[in-house]
């Protein structure tokens, strides 16, 4: 299985057409899509920048890990970037500093005013585009049920070529049309099983994160171990999930190697 443990450096660009992934922190992952790099949902405040999440069991300041590789390594030479939602686990300020004002921005078109407002070349996504010959696909996502849902405002997730980015979300039939009607190879879960004192998980379960690797090919498991409110770990992720792939912080994964292998 080509996987590289985590390293101190990202891997160099490739122009081949491998898919490859990178996990840098969080929901923060670094996807080569046809040898042009996509930077998604950048977190990259050090750790300990933020208070803790409120009303949550774990009082700890955020992020509670630092990143895996320096935040101007992360976002030199970026082609574009997706940014699922703006919760501060998503985007946060030194993002907003750092990312480049020359790439574009994908987002749902509720977060491009405040996406632009910080200079940055804001690209809503109303429902699909086309960029560098690569399909992007705007999906519907949970971030939650009932009152909490309505008050965590709008998610989104993107289909990116044969990536499907699930975003903040509980398993769904939203998320059960996206696996049906686009058939991605590869799905990117945010999971464990965020929530508040007295709500309901905010995102996938490991045990929804099984039900989804039965649907698809591969499944990659990341927001694990690295904001106070996300409460299952990689351990029990892998336990209830062995199907699904668990990446560490750094960790690069060759999409197209393994898919290989287990279709062989």
């Amino acid at each position: 299985m080509r996987r590289t443990r985590a390293s101190p450096r990202l891997p160099p660009r490739r122009q081949a057409r491998d898919v490859r992934l990178t996990l840098v922190r969080n929901a923060t992952v670094l996807l080569e899509l046809d040898g042009r790099r996509v930077l998604v949902d950048p977190m990259l405040d050090p750790a300990g920048a933020r208070p803790p999440i409120e009303n949550t069991a774990n009082a700890r300041p955020n992020p509670l890990v630092e990143l895996p590789v320096p935040p101007a390594e992360l976002v030199d030479g970026l082609d574009a970037v997706v940014v699922t939602h703006l919760h501060r686990d998503h985007f946060d300020d030194t993002a907003a500093e750092l990312l480049p004002r020359d790439v574009p921005v994908f987002c749902q078109p509720e977060d491009a005013p405040a996406l632009a407002a910080h200079g940055l070349a804001a690209t809503p996504v109303e429902t699909e585009t086309e960029w560098e010959g690569i399909r992007l696909v705007r999906t519907p996502a949970r971030h939650g049920e009932g009152e909490t849902r309505r008050a965590l405002g709008p998610v989104s997730g993107f289909v990116l070529g044969e990536v499907y980015v699930a975003g903040d979300t509980i398993w769904c039939p939203e998320v059960r049309a996206v696996l049906d009607e686009r058939r991605p190879r590869v799905v990117v879960v945010n999971a464990s099983g965020a929530r508040f004192l007295e709500s309901a998980p905010l995102v996938m379960t490991a045990a929804q994160v099984a039900e989804v690797a039965t649907h698809v090919p591969l499944v990659v498991v990341v927001h694990l171990e690295a904001i106070n409110h996300c409460l299952e770990t990689r351990a029990e992720t892998r336990a209830a999930a062995p199907a699904a792939l668990v990446p560490e912080d750094g960790e690069t994964i060759d999409l197209d190697a393994i898919l290989a292998e287990r279709v062989s």
